[in-house]
């Protein structure tokens, strides 16, 4: 159980104290109503004797109903009402009996009731018993309800949390695929020491993304250091075709995003836009933040859009845009942003140095700082904003 749990229930934090402040505090509160009244209607000093005994009488009982109820509270409800019934009368019979032996005995010798006077002695004391039997089924499902709503709580928690591990799980698998296959032609090709630089980076990259936090969760600037590693990856093997640039904003460096959430997008920039062309493309990362929004792109001066989707053909997985769309709506839910734009407003694009009209991805997601106590990874980025074409 969450330590946050018990405190969010305030009072009820501690079920036993509370059960024994209420029990201790309600009986008290009995024996002052019984007493006061007994001397309001002038039946003399005498009569705290009795109520004393009645009330000792009712605070044992109750503490023995209490007791049988917990052994049936989590029966069906048939046998909880059934036999909470059955206690309830059997209780203030006895109560009632003894109410009026201690009356008879200490307060007026001799006295017996008769018909009606006994029969609402029962009533008396079945209404006091029945309250105090409502009081303690409504504390205690209130709790049982209570309880149950925080284990839901925390199982929604977990699955969501579940399934964010899984989409960024996912992403690993889908690169790993793409850049083995590279490798794999490199040697083909006799490539052998561009081959193994290929195979340090990757390391290195996958090294960093297995070290992700156990949230899922990245700072941009760790962000950064991911898609550096990954992008060191490709200038193996596209060398002077692959140019980027990152325009990064230096106050939300420690912004958090979902770890590994770029890669992706940088790897379609890749295999859309640098691939297909003889001269390569040029691909841009920025972010920066506006108010309260954090606002991250990436861009190319690739073929663009067709129809509605990015490169000139489909054949990939799909396992990319649909693993940040899917990640998104469970870190978020519709508090964000993600569309694919055309990159047509680029300088590139406009000064007629690129081949396409290009594709532009936009983020926008709640903007969420931490300090950089928090930082737990050392993200070496003290450059990225001045990374340029290599």
């Amino acid at each position: 159980m969450p330590p946050g749990y018990l405190a969010s229930r305030g009072f009820f934090a501690d079920k036993n104290r509370a059960f024994w402040f209420l029990q201790i505090g309600g009986w008290a509160g009995y024996f002052l109503l019984r007493s006061l009244g007994g001397l309001a209607n002038r039946m003399g000093i005498a009569f705290i004797l009795p109520t004393i005994l009645v009330t000792i009488t009712g605070f044992s009982l109750t503490l023995l109903m209490a007791w049988a109820y917990r052994g049936i509270i989590r029966m069906k409800p048939v046998w909880v009402w059934s036999l909470s019934f059955i206690i309830l009368v059997s209780a203030s019979v006895l109560f009632s009996a003894l109410e009026v032996w201690a009356h008879a005995t200490f307060y007026e010798p001799g006295w017996r009731p008769q018909g009606i006077e006994f029969f609402g002695a029962i009533l008396l004391t079945l209404a006091v018993l029945g309250a105090w039997s409502g009081l303690y089924y409504g504390i205690n499902y209130y709790l049982l309800l209570d309880e149950q709503a925080e284990r839901f709580e925390r199982m929604a928690a977990q699955a969501s949390s579940a399934q964010l591990e899984m989409l960024r799980y996912q992403i690993n698998p889908h690169f790993l695929f793409n850049t083995l296959n590279s490798i794999s032609t490199l040697v083909l090709l006799a490539e052998t020491e561009r081959a193994n630089t290929m195979l340090s980076r990757l390391s290195s990259f996958l090294r960093y993304s297995l070290v992700g936090e156990r949230e899922g969760q990245a700072t941009i600037a760790q962000e950064m250091q991911a898609l550096k590693l990954y992008l060191d990856i490709e200038r193996t093997r596209f060398e002077d075709r692959l140019r980027t640039r990152f325009d990064i904003a230096p106050e939300i460096m420690n912004a958090r995003i979902p770890s590994l959430l770029l890669q992706p997008l940088v790897e379609n920039a890749v295999k859309y836009a640098v691939t297909p062309l003889e001269e390569g493309a040029d691909i841009s990362v920025t972010g920066r933040a506006i108010g309260d929004r954090l606002e991250l792109t990436v861009a190319d001066t690739g073929p663009g859009l067709v129809d509605g989707k990015p490169g000139p053909t489909h054949d990939g997985t799909g396992v990319g845009l649909a693993n940040i769309r899917e990640r998104l709506q469970q870190a978020y839910g519709d508090n964000h942003r993600f569309e694919l734009l055309s990159n047509a407003g680029s300088p590139l694009v406009q000064a007629g140095k690129a081949k396409g009209p290009g594709l532009l991805v936009l983020i926008e997601i709640p903007l969420q700082l931490v300090s950089p106590a928090d930082n737990v990874r050392e993200t070496g980025l003290a450059g990225a904003n001045q990374e340029v074409a290599k």
